[in-house]
């Protein structure tokens, strides 16, 4: 539930899974093989930092138990004063840190094979220790609000240790008429760990249980089409009926279990419908954008405004038809390069250009960097059972976590970047805020990973001396912006119409999602890009509808936000570039200290006004225009 998501950001941010981590570099070419125990070890996670051995990991899930009971103790006592209110906070605090590590040492082990069922178990013990804690905690908001604001406010001011804790009180008490009362949340509290089950069906399914199909490609090739060799053969095999054959094969797993996904979806739009009634909202989209304090316009606004501004991709896509030389130009040519260009980026050398990229930032963030890459924070290579994607996942008080499946694409090359980005957020926002505060919400997660890409890509280009390198990496910045914008826009305004589906009693079926999701599809890509009718069920197999809902929009909108400050960071006026530096490190060390249009906006950045996202179409217009021009020179 939200509010106690705010009481605990700990236990939000483990449900969502979204931070940063990174790994070791060591000069060595990628493994030739998807079993585990054959990839060299400084290119996988150590979590010996976090815990030594599963012997020390349940000796704390033991002490978590118990600060657990003591924090359950504390019912009925905030009244007494500031100094009580105080106590529950700092005892908070610990249980958070605590829980931080508990949960996170089995949830990455399992993330590395999620065929492993003794981890699995191991996770679901913490999973239902939290739900027993949720139940007996479910009277801290109630409680906590039965105290008059005026009271509260003053045991603020006159009580300077509970400054850390301000932010969070203001913010309960914002959300006053969404908090029910103390049997009624208690009643909710007991389907806290029923609220993750959509999402952990979702996980078996698509990978435990997952059986990736094998294609014999053209040049007699078998392989094994995993997500990571799927996007691979996309973004290097210029045989177009090779890219035809993996695209259907690889959808058509996905495609022959819509049913089964369909059903796991309808059960998180009716969950999150409920709890949206439960709580009287009068949307799932204002309930979701209100513990952020984001007014439904901005979604609202983002939505449409994209929406109508297709034309530059259309024109992209049209381009490519023409340089690629295609009679008929599919979605599952969108990733191979417009010229002749498939040179593999060594995973070691990468790192090394990324710290290089960065230097714009300072010293002291370049040496971060450097530390996020030299060993044990980063799981680099595809291996069998292992997660597909990449993430960051913070631990507070050891260091962020990062997981990749890198295959040597340009494409994954920037993704690495773009994770590096989450993992310096990290770091200096557990430097500079206590625990109280150190998590930022996922509004402004993506403003550091987005601008880390768009500084990779200046140092790639100002380093390239090769034309079609540089073509290439022209069309990795309209990509990029695509895949950021305009296609979590659309996955954005899928998500908020079959949320209205629910919210109207609308029957929600495999056919009827694929229905509106080829709808949207059509209306996005456009003419110059042929349907094929196993796009239409691309719903069935996006984690994020699935694990985190309402969560995608927010990388367009950081993408917005940090293409501003990316602009006033290569400012020519010294001046004002060092004023966005400044400015930017102080958002990257506010963590979550303020609502996140509060911070954006200390930052330099308006997302109330129509005009920032329109900037970023006005800017796919230029870069279009001016990949044009770059392959009429070629």
């Amino acid at each position: 539930m939200q509010q106690n998501n705010r009481r605990f950001p700990v236990i939000a941010v483990l449900a969502a899974m979204v931070l940063v981590v990174a790994m070791a570099a060591l000069a060595l070419a990628k493994p030739n093989t998807l079993v585990r125990a054959e990839i060299p070890a400084q290119y996988k996670w150590d979590l010996n930092d976090i815990y030594p051995d599963w012997t020390a990991w349940e000796a704390d899930l033991a002490r978590l138990e118990n600060v657990m009971d003591r924090y359950a103790a504390l019912q009925g006592t905030l009244a007494q004063g500031p100094e009580q209110l105080l106590r529950s906070y700092l005892l908070g605090d610990t249980l958070g840190m605590l829980a931080y590590k508990v949960y996170q040492y089995p949830s990455l082990s399992s993330v590395t094979d999620t065929r492993n069922n003794e981890i699995a178990a191991k996770l679901q013990q913490v999973q239902i220790l939290f739900g027993k804690f949720s139940v007996a905690t479910a009277w801290f908001n109630p409680e906590l609000l039965a105290i008059p604001w005026e009271t509260t406010e003053k045991w603020l001011n006159e009580t300077p240790a509970l400054a850390p804790y301000r932010y969070s009180i203001e913010n309960l008490y914002r959300q006053q008429q969404h908090v029910l009362n103390e049997e009624q949340e208690q009643l909710l509290s007991y389907f806290s760990q029923f609220r993750g089950t959509p999402a952990s069906i979702y996980q078996e399914l698509s990978t435990s249980d997952i059986r990736f199909p094998e294609v014999v490609l053209s040049g007699g090739d078998t392989v094994t089409m995993t997500a990571g060799q799927y996007y691979s053969t996309l973004s290097t095999n210029r045989n177009q009926a090779d890219r035809a054959a993996a695209f259907q094969q690889y959808y058509g797993i996905y495609h022959a279990n819509a049913n089964t996904y369909a059903a796991t979806y309808n059960s998180i739009l009716q969950r999150d419908w409920g709890t949206a009634q439960a709580r009287k909202y009068g949307s799932t989209l204002e309930t979701y954008l209100d513990d952020d304090n984001v007014p439904t316009s901005v979604y609202e606004n983002l939505v449409n405004i994209v929406k109508a501004g297709t034309a530059p991709v259309h024109r992209y896509y049209q381009l490519r038809k023409k340089a690629l030389g295609l009679e008929t130009y599919h979605g599952y040519d969108g990733s191979i390069p417009v010229v002749d260009f498939d040179k593999v980026y060594d995973y070691d050398e990468i790192t090394g250009w990324i710290v290089e990229s960065v230097a714009p930032l300072g010293a002291d963030y370049q040496a971060k960097m450097k530390q996020a890459f030299a060993g044990g924070w980063i799981d680099v290579f595809e291996n069998e059972g292992k997660r597909g994607g990449a993430f960051s996942a913070g631990v507070y008080g050891v260091h962020p976590y990062m997981l990749l499946n890198y295959n040597e694409t340009l494409r994954e090359a920037f993704t690495v970047a773009h994770e590096a980005g989450h993992t310096l957020h990290t770091m200096l926002s557990n430097e500079n805020q206590p625990f109280a505060t150190a998590d930022y919400t996922i509004f402004v997660a993506e403003v550091a990973s987005t601008l880390n890409e768009a500084l990779f890509l200046d140092y790639m280009m100002e380093k390239s001396q090769d034309p079609k390198e540089r073509i290439a990496l022209l069309q990795q910045t309209i990509d990029n912006i695509i895949g950021t914008f305009y296609t979590q826009v659309m996955f954005a305004d899928f998500e908020w119409q079959a949320h209205k589906l629910a919210e109207q009693g609308q029957p929600i079926t495999a056919d009827a999602l694929t229905e509106l999701y080829t709808g949207l599809w059509k209306t996005y890509q456009g003419d110059a890009v042929v349907f094929d009718d196993l796009y239409g069920s691309t719903w069935t197999r996006i984690a994020h509808f699935y694990r985190t809902p309402y969560y995608v929009y927010k990388y367009a909108t950081c993408f917005a936000s940090s293409a501003k400050l990316a602009e006033d960071i290569r400012s020519a006026d010294k001046a004002v570039r060092a004023a966005a530096i400044d400015r930017y490190m102080t958002l990257l060390k506010a963590g979550g200290s303020d609502y996140p249009m509060e911070l954006l906006k200390k930052a330099g950045v308006d997302l109330t006004q129509p005009e920032t996202f329109q900037a970023v179409i006005e800017h796919v217009d230029k870069l279009v225009t001016r990949l044009e021009e770059e392959l009429a020179k070629l």
